[in-house]
């Protein structure tokens, strides 16, 4: 049903002096009139802001990538010219060549086992609709394999022979993936698995004679089955009538399977599957394994633990799980690895560190040989000069320590010898199941550079805590501890102020559930921030869920409520209820094409500001989803958001 703004309709009384709920349709720039994207399009940026960041976002660091075959080639995606496309260079450090161009971001997953093409993705403006596409690297065409208007295909694996993909899509209903094999030669497409929810292939093995699947039931909970494709046998494994989270692959070994769960601890460890009985095969360690990979051959499993925000690379023998040596980065704040070669001989590992965007190496398991492919750029940004975060925490009002990173400009660390506030930027992530973590972030220097400490909690609900603290938020339970928002203000002020008593000036931001956070922290707990920037954030969790992508819907409710059994404290969650509270400047920012946070989230609750006469901006962008992707636009998003935070949170 298509609605323009004009078209709104407040439907709740007031009660209380707050609006119960604000009413839209759909989600995606079909839901809103092309004059309300062009009345809100960003504005020109100040010159001066424009070159700063344009020389931050020029930073780039290509992805990790995948070698060729043979290994003289590695194909990668860059942004470096402001749109995400794939690359390759043919040897360590030569100078690299773009393979694809266009306005649609481009990923690459796998280099066939023949070497002669790429299967690469393709999505426009954010929609969140890839199409599958193969990439001939004899003439450098192009051929479309599937794109259907508003249909997700994902890619799975290709065939050894390199004549058959396997992919997903979900192009019979929206909520529910099923499981396609496409001749690569014929585009003939046979159906493997017609699945009702969210599906997934987390593994094969004889070339697909045998799929491990998992279906998504919530937002972190699985189910995973054993499927033979000849039989259409599917054998439950784990999850049924459960509500845990499993990630699964094959085993080394003959009839097991590799699993990493939180089910029998609070953190998430590595089990071996054996009849039906889960056994440890890493150690009782107070961190997360945050996910792990095999190669092709089933030789070695690689893993990361997430540490207080910081990440370890670790590798075992598949067969044996005797612990394999990789190399030190000493420095290095996360380590992680990227694709194995279909022989097993070489892995590609990235490095970040607190003054460097990743690097990239391969690094050979049997010489123990590491070689730097690609080389990052920096031109005119000096990298010593970024700011190293530093883990500190805050106090809730329960008495609970919330893990904060923050980042200090030069003069501005609280002490006795500070004789004047610096201002502060609170930034909530996503997720809400993320987390906030150390290393390198172009955007968190560049507020740097104005002279604002900026802080990045990860209040209850993150990741990377152990499985009481992201679950302590599900569904209703959020109301107990939506407050850590409101703490992080307060005990700034009360700690970080300057020699007089004088208490900073504190603005709040984020995108997505920070979005979320922020259109709270600046509704329910008005006055704690002195500014705020929501950006893709949902101003009413009931309207949100009820106009979120189908497949996205279900994955939600399982972290929200329900919005017809938990309408009642939903709403109570939601900022447009007190959105007579709102008495700070806010400043709103959304993308049209979102799938995930409809546009009317923005719309709905700036008109309602609007009609309170309650000052408010509103910035879409019609070429955007959920968030912005292009370099030109990440440039205003940020450069409007610095702005804004200078003019309300700087005092003359």
């Amino acid at each position: 049903m298509f609605r323009t703004l004009a078209s709104y309709i407040i439907t709740g009384l007031l009660l209380g002096g707050a609006y119960a709920q604000a009413q839209y349709a759909g989600h995606g720039a079909s839901s809103v009139s092309p004059e309300t994207i062009k009345k809100f399009a960003p504005p020109a940026l100040n010159p001066i802001m424009t070159n700063k960041l344009k020389k931050m976002f020029d930073i780039s660091s290509p992805g990790m990538g995948a070698l060729s075959p043979d290994k003289k080639t590695l194909f990668f995606t860059w942004r470096v010219t402001g749109q995400s496309h794939i690359w390759k260079i043919d040897g360590p450090k030569s100078f690299p060549k773009q393979l694809t161009s266009g306005s649609d971001a481009v990923s690459l997953h796998e280099v066939a086992p023949n070497g002669n093409f790429l299967i690469i993705s393709k999505d426009l403006n954010g929609e969140e609709n890839p199409g599958l596409f193969k990439l001939d690297l004899k003439t450098g065409l192009l051929v479309e394999l599937y794109r259907k208007k508003n249909v997700q295909a994902g890619f799975s694996f290709i065939t050894n022979d390199s004549k058959s993909i396997f992919y997903t899509a979900n192009d019979k209903n929206p909520d529910s993936y099923s499981i396609y094999k496409m001749n690569l030669d014929t585009k003939a497409i046979e159906t493997i698995y017609e699945g009702q929810g969210y599906w997934t292939v987390s593994d094969q093995k004889k070339d697909g004679q045998f799929l491990l699947l998992c279906k998504y039931t919530g937002a972190k909970y699985t189910e995973c089955y054993d499927y033979n494709t000849a039989t259409k046998e599917l054998k439950p494994l784990l999850g049924q009538n459960e509500k845990e989270e499993y990630e699964m692959s094959y085993s080394a070994r003959e009839g097991e399977y590799i699993v990493l769960t939180n089910k029998l601890g609070d953190f998430k460890k590595l089990y071996a599957l054996k009849k039906g009985e889960l056994v440890s095969i890493t150690k009782d360690l107070p961190y997360d394994v945050s996910g792990f990979s095999m190669d092709f051959l089933k030789k070695r499993i690689i893993y990361n633990i997430s540490k207080e925000g910081y990440t370890q690379l670790k590798a075992m023998d598949a067969k044996t799980y005797q612990p394999i040596t990789i190399p030190n980065f000493p420095g290095a704040d996360h380590v992680f690895s990227g694709k194995t070669t279909r022989d097993g001989q070489q892995t590609m590992l990235g490095i970040i560190t607190a003054q460097a965007p990743r690097t990239s190496y391969s690094y050979n398991w049997s010489t123990k040989k590491l070689t730097q492919w690609v080389l990052s750029s920096a031109p005119e940004v000096d990298l010593s000069q970024f700011v190293v975060s530093e883990l500190m925490s805050y106090e809730s009002r329960d008495h609970v320590k919330i893990p904060m990173f923050v980042r200090f400009p030069k003069g501005c660390k609280p002490g006795s010898e500070r004789k004047a506030t610096c201002p502060v930027v609170v930034h909530f992530h996503g997720g809400p199941e993320a987390q906030s973590e150390a290393g390198f972030s172009v955007t968190a220097q560049a507020f740097v550079n104005e002279g604002f400490i900026f802080v990045e909690p990860n209040v209850r609900g993150s990741d990377g805590y152990g499985k009481k603290w992201i679950d302590i938020d599900n569904g209703p339970l959020r109301e107990n501890v939506i407050s850590d928002i409101e703490d992080a203000s307060i005990w700034i002020k009360k700690n970080w102020a300057d020699v007089d008593g004088h208490p900073p000036q504190v603005g709040v931001m984020g995108w997505s559930y920070g979005g979320y956070s922020t259109l709270m922290a600046m509704s329910r707990f008005a006055g704690a921030y002195e500014a705020g920037v929501a950006l893709v954030g949902m101003s009413n969790l009931v309207s949100f869920l009820n106009n979120t992508a189908p497949y996205r819907r279900a994955l939600r409710i399982s972290e929200y409520g329900d919005p017809v059994k938990d309408k009642e404290a939903l709403t109570k969650l939601s900022a447009i209820t007190y959105v007579d509270k709102v008495r700070a400047p806010l400043m709103i920012v959304q993308g049209a094409n979102d799938p995930r946070v409809p546009v009317g989230e923005a719309l709905q609750i700036h008109e309602t500001l609007t009609k309170k006469k309650i000052a408010s901006e509103l910035i879409v962008f019609a070429d955007e989803g959920h968030g912005s992707t292009k370099k030109e636009n990440q440039v205003l998003e940020i450069g409007h958001t610095i702005e804004f935070f200078k003019k309300h949170l700087i005092k003359k």
